[in-house]
């Protein structure tokens, strides 16, 4: 990785932030690729290349492309909220799968620069007879269509990743965060003698989700960036299926306060967190019937074929949410 040029997109973001901070660590000449100029230089660290740049634009995304002429781009750009996915659909379309598309055309004239897309597990298959469970996931499967199929028809070096639910520390909107900001407002409300906040609310304590520390998938980024097939869509998950009830639980062990809780159904009924425009539920967009629509892919496709595995246990992960909660942190992870 040393000396390659890294351009990195959806810098400012969670997972981008980690990215900007690990690639530049291990020596890579890292462009950040950011909406607009962040508001304290602290946020990436010294060294690393701030590019503006509205990725919706298709000659200022080609413009940046022939500037910077990156060996590796990292696309991690992108909107990720199922029901703002329902409030503005087109959005999610222009930036999930027209944006894609800007930068691998813009790419298709620097044909040695690889580039890694990060999907999602919320697509849906495209011959399911019930059709995508919301925008969001149509914007995500035209995607990674898109992607694919760019790669295929003009031979460029595109790959894919699919990572589970994302957790760590960072600006996050991620269950796991929402829960720990929400364990920090209950703790100042008693530390002033208030009333705490409204109850948190969950789809059901039921439902499992894979959660991967951010900071080891993206290290698993950087192993598919250097070793990965062209073509292929690598999964990155931590292999441990857990209940929303076991990690709330770990995280309220947390708490130095009473914290108010709404559980939810005890049994979720299927597709209810995410079927309706109507939800509001405040956890990460995902739900049992849209996991299963995911296509299954060969275990040999999974990011472990390369060397890597995850790191990061699942109690250091919320440990270290709970505390850059507390920290009140805005800025460098």
């Amino acid at each position: 990785m040393k000396g390659r040029r890294l351009l990195i997109t959806g810098a400012a973001g969670f997972t981008g932030r980690h990215a900007v901070a690990y690639f530049a660590a291990e020596g890579a000449e890292v462009t950040a690729v950011v909406r607009r100029c962040a508001a304290e230089a602290s946020v990436f660290p010294a060294g690393v290349q701030q590019y503006i740049c509205d990725l919706g634009d298709r000659k200022a995304v080609a413009g940046m492309i022939g500037e910077v002429m990156p060996d590796q781009v990292l696309h991690l750009a992108g909107k990720n909220s199922v029901p703002e996915s329902w409030q503005d659909p087109l959005l999610y379309m222009e930036t999930n799968v027209m944006a894609t598309l800007y930068l691998l055309e813009a790419l298709r004239f620097q044909p040695a620069s690889r580039i890694l897309v990060a999907g999602s597990r919320l697509k849906y298959r495209p011959d399911s007879a019930a059709g995508p469970p919301h925008p969001y996931s149509l914007s995500k499967t035209l995607e990674e269509l898109v992607s694919l199929a760019w790669g295929t028809l003009f031979k460029q070096p595109v790959l894919m990743a699919e990572p589970s639910n994302l957790i760590g520390p960072g600006p996050s909107t991620g269950f796991c965060s929402l829960l720990a900001q929400h364990i920090v407002r209950s703790e100042a409300a008693a530390g002033r003698g208030e009333a705490p906040p409204a109850a948190f609310k969950i789809s059901s304590r039921h439902v499992q989700r894979d959660f991967l520390d951010v900071r080891d998938a993206v290290r698993a980024y950087s192993y598919i960036l250097d070793q990965g097939e062209t073509g292929k869509i690598y999964r990155i998950d931590s292999g441990a299926q857990r209940e929303l009830g076991e990690i709330a639980g770990k995280l309220l062990a947390h708490a130095a306060a009473p914290v108010e809780m709404d559980w939810g159904p005890q049994h979720a009924e299927e597709g209810q967190a995410a079927a309706s425009p109507a939800s509001a539920v405040p956890v990460q967009p995902s739900s049992a019937s849209a996991d299963r629509e995911v296509l299954q892919e060969e275990p040999e496709d999974n990011a472990a074929v390369l060397g890597w595995k995850p790191g990061i246990g699942l109690d250091r992960s919320l440990a270290d949410i709970i505390g850059y909660t507390r920290a009140g942190k805005e800025g460098r992870i």
